[in-house]
């Protein structure tokens, strides 16, 4: 993939924080293996001092902020600890949930093999969910994290067996096109290809305090992937 350019991905900017769209397909830090570009890398091409204020996963889009120096990413880290962010999520999932506000209290603990589950004796984690629209076989659901655990949204919407679509780690079943459409050929020699190739999942917005007081709320534009996935979805009901 090529990298994107970071200006391109600019949401908010002013003296002390910059607040990105993150693509799809791109991590936040530098993985282990690879030496694939990260989030953070570009950002400190851009501002050398540049912090993370925290994570989304390499397959998540959406807003994600970065102090530019110390006194801010302290004064940003303070606000995730005390669960002061206000972060929204949107999800597609397979199958709708039972109900169209409901939370999910389960604890949360993560392994070695870099998969997280639920466990009595993990840490406790909290997500309040509202489903904001049904289709034939999918939903789109908002998803509002209280704590931040690993994983946490893609855990508590498989607990209720609606897991993301294209979630292979938690249950998530891959979409197809050819499962809704009725009168959907492929060429010869073609397989058809899942309609979106990763989890299904988007930090639409972030909500957080400014080191002057300043509230600063920041919503982040499907990208096309998902915009595509959830019109599609639409159109089928």
């Amino acid at each position: 993939m090529k990298p994107p350019k970071f200006k391109d991905l600019i949401l908010f900017e002013n003296d002390d924080y910059i607040v990105v769209n993150k693509p799809p397909f791109l991590a936040t830090l530098d993985e282990r293996i690879g030496v694939a570009p990260s989030l953070l890398r570009l950002a400190r091409e851009y501002a050398d001092d540049a912090q993370v204020g925290h994570r989304l996963d390499r397959d998540t889009s959406g807003s994600l902020v970065l102090a530019k120096h110390p006194e801010a990413y302290r004064h940003i880290s303070m606000q995730f600890e005390n669960r002061e962010v206000n972060k929204i999520y949107h999800a597609v999932t397979n199958g709708a949930p039972p109900l169209e506000q409901f939370v999910v209290e389960r604890n949360i603990e993560t392994t070695k093999s870099g998969k997280a589950r639920l466990a009595f004796k993990g840490k406790p984690a909290e997500t309040r969910f509202t489903t904001l629209d049904v289709y034939a076989r999918h939903a789109l659901v908002q998803c509002e994290p209280v704590t931040g655990r690993m994983h946490q949204i893609r855990l508590h919407l498989a607990y209720v067996q609606t897991p993301i679509v294209g979630d292979h780690l938690y249950g998530g079943e891959d979409f197809y096109l050819s499962s809704l459409k009725k009168k959907f050929n492929l060429k010869e020699g073609e397989t058809e290809q899942p309609f979106i190739k990763r989890f299904a999942l988007h930090a639409v917005e972030l909500g957080f305090t400014g080191l002057d007081g300043e509230a600063i709320k920041v919503e982040a534009p499907y990208p096309k992937d998902f915009r595509v996935l959830v019109e599609t979805l639409g159109q089928y009901r």
